[in-house]
């Protein structure tokens, strides 16, 4: 049971193809995910559940015995919330869910509309005491592949992203991206 009464449901899929359909049915409120499986892997599953509205805001934590940075970074840039690596101890697992949940439950609180816009920064505003955020705020809608933020520019906005993607470059003191 849960701090607050809950009862936890636990399920298991022996394969990603099983897994899918469990999380399309069932709609956990995590996922904990290995990579190398039969029939689907780990990242075919997390890139089938995030293109369904209804399972792309799941957390997707992978737990998995691929520990190379470039696995890493595929399942970062898919889209999982978490990656952690056999062998694990259990209290960095139980440390990720708990992260996992508490971040999922604050982004639910706010309505990804206007009005649930103007509650996140009523709410900001008393706990950072931030007295002029949101004052001027204006509606904007941006075309594909502009740039918002540049690395360097000192934060001066606040966004609200009611659908499409954000892409995150950093660049090297090399050149590299």
């Amino acid at each position: 049971a849960l701090p607050n009464g809950e009862v936890m449901k636990i399920g298991t899929a022996a394969n990603g193809k099983i897994g899918v359909e469990l999380a399309l049915q069932e709609k956990p409120d995590l996922i904990i995910c290995d990579i190398m499986m039969p029939e689907l892997d780990g990242y075919g599953v997390l890139h089938i559940l995030g293109k369904n509205p209804e399972t792309a805001t799941i957390p997707f934590i992978f737990l998995t015995a691929k520990t190379e940075k470039a696995d890493l970074r595929k399942g970062m840039n898919l889209g999982a919330d978490d990656y952690l690596t056999k062998p694990f101890d259990d209290t960095e697992l139980l440390n990720a869910i708990e992260t996992r949940l508490r971040k999922n439950a604050l982004l639910k609180k706010y309505d990804p509309s206007p009005q649930g816009f103007d509650e996140f920064i009523r709410d900001a505003s008393q706990i950072l005491n931030l007295k002029d955020l949101g004052k001027d705020k204006k509606l904007k809608v941006f075309k594909k592949k502009t740039e918002i933020f540049a690395e360097g520019d000192s934060p001066a906005n606040v966004y609200l992203v009611k659908s499409g993607n954000i892409k995150v470059f950093k660049s090297h003191p090399d050149g590299k991206e």
